[in-house]
């Protein structure tokens, strides 16, 4: 079984709740609220766990709130690796206005991290034993944290022999991919700012990640096309998976649902068509609920079958080792 360690360095308390209408300078009646850990590594985490991959989730905790995250976290199930910071662990809230089911997300600033701490982290990574198979880091840097480190990260991985899988944006992502991912998830406009272009379309996109790839900095590019699907580039294959079409209620959590997917089939030996189509269901399962909420397990399934039955037949009928 391949092993998998999630990276989290922005993590989150995430509280969610619903009003029957936003209405200024007025006392709110709120719903109860649900109460789950954020940020992107432990999500990822969370969901290979739906899934029936147990994955080990390092974060970052402080304070109070730190200690109720880590409460959070194993509650799952998922073994903990936290790592001590003086600043407390941020909390973040979203409301829907049941009035219109539109949605409102308070992100607040992220735990401060000193060198100290940093050096922590990377000193955990280090210890792990063994090594996994799989290092995820996925979510945004906290304040105090150059994008370099990022780059460390990716030293690390590539030096101990774990395959990274990155998921951040600007100069973080790029400090990743100049020491070497094995799959990096963008979106175009991530995407754009890596090859160093204005814009991208979804035609442009794959000449722009093709490049990165010949280029020897990673051997997967996933570009994450929102509502649209996805397009998988590697130094031999070019294909766009459409998303199947469900009633959204939320995007929240989408992105790192489609992560866990990816892990999970890579994980189980599936190839790499089937691993982003994996990706794909479950990042589409994950918009069908409300707020915070990751995807259902079966929900995934289920899409995950009916891409798998609209793969183009060239692709189905054998030529999946790719």
């Amino acid at each position: 079984m391949k092993t998998v360690v999630t990276l989290t360095l922005n993590p989150a308390i995430d509280k969610s709740t619903s009003v029957p209408k936003l209405v200024a300078e007025q006392k709110l009646k709120c719903d109860p609220p649900k109460v789950e850990p954020g940020g992107g590594g432990i999500n990822v985490a969370r969901g290979l766990k739906r899934l029936g991959l147990d994955a080990q989730a390092v974060f970052t905790a402080g304070g109070p709130p730190g200690e109720v995250l880590q409460h959070l976290v194993a509650r799952e199930g998922i073994a903990c690796c936290p790592v001590p910071t003086a600043d407390w662990t941020r909390e973040n809230f979203t409301v829907v206005e049941a009035a219109s089911n539109q949605q409102f997300r308070f992100g607040m600033p992220g735990t401060t991290l000193t060198a100290a701490e940093q050096a922590q982290v990377l000193a955990t990574l280090a210890a792990l034993n063994p090594v996994p198979d799989m290092l995820v880091a996925s979510g945004s840097l906290p304040q105090g944290v150059p994008p370099e480190f990022m780059g460390e990260i990716a030293r690390w991985a590539r030096q101990a022999g774990a395959k990274l899988v990155v998921d951040t944006s600007d100069e973080a992502l790029r400090c990743a991919v100049e020491e070497g991912a094995y799959l990096i998830k963008p979106n175009l406009g991530e995407l754009s700012k890596l090859a160093g272009v204005e814009a991208l379309d979804s035609e442009s996109a794959a000449a722009a990640a093709q490049a990165i790839i010949a280029r020897g900095k990673c051997e997967i590019v996933v570009v994450s096309l929102g509502a649209a699907g996805a397009c998988l580039v590697t130094r031999d294959v070019v294909e766009h998976i459409s998303a199947p079409a469900v009633k959204k209620n939320s995007t929240v959590g989408a992105g790192d649902s489609m992560v866990a997917g990816m892990v999970f089939a890579l994980c189980q030996g599936q190839s790499v068509r089937e691993a982003v189509r994996m990706g794909v269901a479950c990042g589409t399962a994950a918009t069908m609920n409300f707020g915070t909420e990751l995807f259902h397990k079966e929900d995934a399934e289920r899409l995950f079958q009916w891409l798998l039955r609209a793969m183009p037949r060239e692709v189905a009928a054998g030529n999946l080792a790719s």
